[in-house]
């Protein structure tokens, strides 16, 4: 039976992609490529012949039945301008209706902005939420920060060029001046990755260019502190005649300051 194939392209560099993307590519009957220009690019370097078709934001409802009807007797491959085909780029419609059909959907897996972009940060990693890219408009992208603000996982955007400064002077309103990394152009020749806080990314980005993928801290969690009601705890628990350990437990237990910090404010107690 016929298959959709998501095939990852590079996101920057021609060598970094798959072997097995390159034999898919070569034998499926029907590319599918956001960018028609830049999938050429590709498969003239790999000496590919397959037949393409655009398929992007605009026209993806007008060559939705196109592709679907081509499924019926033959693979389709499909591929975004670069990285995974569906994730902030065309796709998702036709993986949709290709999935309602009963038509085997098969990844191909390879180079993502979003993955290369977080693990060269140097922020944890263990947890993060992907926003895409940010609204273009500062109302819509100032709301969807504030809807991540108390988000502890790290952030990863993409932003243009044209929006960068922008984009970056809304995260330090809304976010504060936190840790990031600003990746520009990854894996291709001009490739950087700046990395410290919002404010320094805003005096180095003066005039940017390239594409861009930002990835931010999530919110630090608070550390609890000692505070004059928690002396008054320990006082009122000592007074009652409730020995050091005991009472230091229960207050530790309560608050989560380490029972070192309350030892040292028993100790002071009058």
């Amino acid at each position: 039976m016929p298959a959709l194939y998501l095939v990852a392209t590079p996101i920057g560099n021609l060598e970094d992609i798959s072997l097995r993307a390159l034999r898919t590519l070569r034998e499926v009957k029907l590319i599918a490529a956001e960018d028609t220009r830049r999938t050429k690019k590709l498969l003239t370097t790999y000496e590919i012949k397959t037949s393409i078709v655009s398929y992007h934001e605009h026209n993806k409802w007008a060559k939705l039945g196109y592709i679907l009807n081509y499924l019926e007797g033959g693979d389709v491959a499909l591929v975004s301008d670069a990285g995974m085909p569906g994730m902030s780029d065309p796709g998702y419609e036709l993986i949709v209706a290709a999935n309602e059909r009963g038509i085997p959907v098969v990844p191909v897996p390879g180079p993502s902005a979003v993955i290369t972009a977080l693990v060269t940060s140097g922020l944890p990693t263990e947890r993060f939420i992907y926003l895409g890219f940010l609204p273009r408009r500062a109302g819509s992208r100032q709301r969807m920060l504030e809807s991540v603000a108390d988000e502890r996982g790290t952030i990863v955007a993409l932003e243009s060029p044209h929006r960068l400064r922008a984009a970056l002077e809304d995260v330090l309103n809304v976010l504060g001046d936190r840790k990031l990394a600003v990746c520009r152009e990854l894996t291709k020749i001009h490739e950087e990755v700046f990395r410290g806080v919002v404010s320094g990314a805003l005096e180095y980005f003066t005039q940017p260019r390239g594409e861009f993928t930002l990835v931010i801290a999530g919110r630090e969690e608070e550390k609890p502190r000692l505070t004059e009601d928690i002396e008054r705890q320990l006082s009122s628990l000592r007074l009652s005649g409730i020995k050091a350990r005991e009472a230091i437990a229960r207050v530790a237990k309560e608050t989560g300051l380490s029972r070192k910090e309350l030892y040292r404010a028993w100790l002071k107690l009058p």
